[in-house]
């Protein structure tokens, strides 16, 4: 592959270690025991040992975790990770006992909040991440503008002056709709979502269905699966969504919806070896079609009875 210098990109240290820690001033960074650090609770992104995962953990071998993590004390003991959890799951693949971090008492609204945008930096994010990750913080969000039910996905007018849904958006680079999309995912069945994820099931027939009952959406899969139809479209996305708002979804009945959208084929082939003995020999193939197609229209016009049928008695 050819190409200047120039345009060569080297990963930043910030992306290796999935974002810069914010330090406040007074901030002490921590040596701590692996032992010590447990995950976030609902933590919304994956972990996972693929090869960036092995980069990182030959880098930390190597130099060390370079950006602390953040981190705040358990009421259990031991400390709740904010940002760090791929850092600590590196240290542990390059035999660390200890990791550098940085300990803060926060709530959870700002742990939710540092811990949500410290992950969003990272380069690829599933699907399914950015759902659970915009629904926690949007819901963060909102109980710091002062709504404090814990589930509330309303947007609020905040302090700013600005909805707290358009303020997600603003941070993030998604429109409003493009958030309301993702967080729709999280009413998925696990199976659906992991489709998503997989790219098989594309984005907006997936909130279509994620309005069906969890129940319907498990027989949906199962066709999907075991029946082999491919993903529905989105206009058989809608379908299911109607016909769910009316009726119970049935396996017979999502096979006929599914069906619907996907006919088979249907092709007819007239060879010119045939034709032929019916036209003159200088027709060209522009003519025959024309002739063909009058023939059929008025043939269509005697099955409606607009035209008069010699063969009627």
């Amino acid at each position: 592959m050819k190409g200047s210098a120039a345009k060569i990109q080297m990963t930043s240290l910030d992306d290796l270690f999935g974002g810069s820690a914010p330090q406040a001033d007074g901030d002490q960074i921590q040596e701590i025991p692996l032992s010590d650090l447990h995950p976030f609770k609902d933590h919304p992104f994956h972990v996972v040992d693929d090869e960036k995962m092995q980069e990182m953990a030959e880098s930390v071998a190597q130099y060390g975790v370079l950006v602390p993590g953040i981190v705040r004390p358990r009421s259990e003991g031991g400390y709740e990770i904010v940002a760090g959890h791929r850092r600590k799951r590196a240290s542990e693949l390059a035999g660390k006992d200890t990791m550098p971090v940085i300990v803060r008492d926060m709530d959870d609204d700002e742990a939710t909040i540092i811990m949500v945008d410290s992950n969003l930096q990272r380069e690829k994010i599933l699907p399914s991440e950015k759902a659970f990750a915009y629904r926690m913080r949007l819901e963060a969000i909102n109980r710091k503008a002062g709504r404090p039910t814990k589930c509330n996905l309303t947007p609020v007018v905040s302090e700013k002056g600005s909805r707290t849904n358009e303020q997600l958006a603003a941070q993030v680079g998604e429109s409003r709709e493009q958030i309301r999309r993702y967080i729709r995912l999280t009413e998925l069945v696990p199976r659906l979502l992991v489709l998503v994820d997989k790219e098989k099931l594309p984005l907006r027939p997936a909130v279509e269905i994620s309005y069906l009952p969890l129940d319907e959406q498990e027989l949906l899969y199962d066709v999907i699966i075991d029946k082999s139809f491919g993903a529905p479209s989105m206009e058989q996305a809608k379908k299911l969504r109607e016909y769910g708002e009316r009726t119970e979804l049935t396996t017979s009945l999502i096979i006929d919806i599914l069906s619907d959208e996907k006919p088979t084929p249907f092709k007819i082939t007239l060879k010119k070896k045939c034709l032929s003995q019916y036209f003159p020999k200088d027709y060209t193939q522009q003519q025959m079609e024309n002739v063909i197609f009058s023939l059929l229209e008025t043939w269509k016009l005697q099955q409606k009875g607009a035209l008069p049928n010699d063969h009627d008695g």
